[in-house]
């Protein structure tokens, strides 16, 4: 059971705050969806100015959208388009501080402002990526990549462990 907590002010504290609860949140589910949507929640309620966070996974040769946190979303993305499509063809995170000068940028919700998107591999094969959006301008930072990479690692081991 998951309670309420007071949130750090620090970056670092809030995202290792968040790692712990992860851990123990997910480490003995046996159901992918469970553990990726609990995972959406969770970041979704410690990361402040985050209005949009889930997860699009791998599907016939496109991205289909998973669990998520926020308003309705683009339920697909071909591999190559919108940041989500080009971090997934490129295996690499992809930090968009202003939407509106991306020229490869999807709008699902016309208010998004900046984005990062993290690649999701499970046993050493892309599975999807984890996307989240803010209302906010260069929202996304060096350190949110650092954290946010270790969070898709630990769903990646958990994954890993069920297929």
């Amino acid at each position: 059971m998951f309670k309420k907590i007071s949130l750090p002010t620090s970056k670092k504290e809030t995202y290792e705050l968040l790692i712990t609860s992860l851990k123990e949140l997910i480490s003995n589910d046996d159901c992918i969806m469970s553990i990726l949507a609990n995972t959406t929640s969770l970041i979704k309620y410690f990361l402040k100015g985050v209005s949009w966070v889930g997860f699009y996974l791998y599907v016939d040769n496109r991205l289909k959208l998973g669990p998520f946190q926020g308003l309705p979303a683009c339920t697909t993305i071909e591999i190559g388009r919108g940041v989500c499509g080009s971090a997934f063809e490129k295996e690499q995170t992809i930090i968009v501080k202003d939407v509106r000068k991306h020229t490869n940028h999807i709008a699902c919700d016309a208010d998004t402002k900046s984005e990062i998107v993290v690649p999701l591999k499970v046993n050493n094969k892309m599975y999807g990526v984890l996307d989240l959006d803010s209302y906010q301008l260069a929202r996304f930072t060096k350190t949110d990549q650092y954290y946010l990479e270790i969070v898709c690692n630990i769903v990646s081991q958990i994954l890993s462990t069920l297929m």
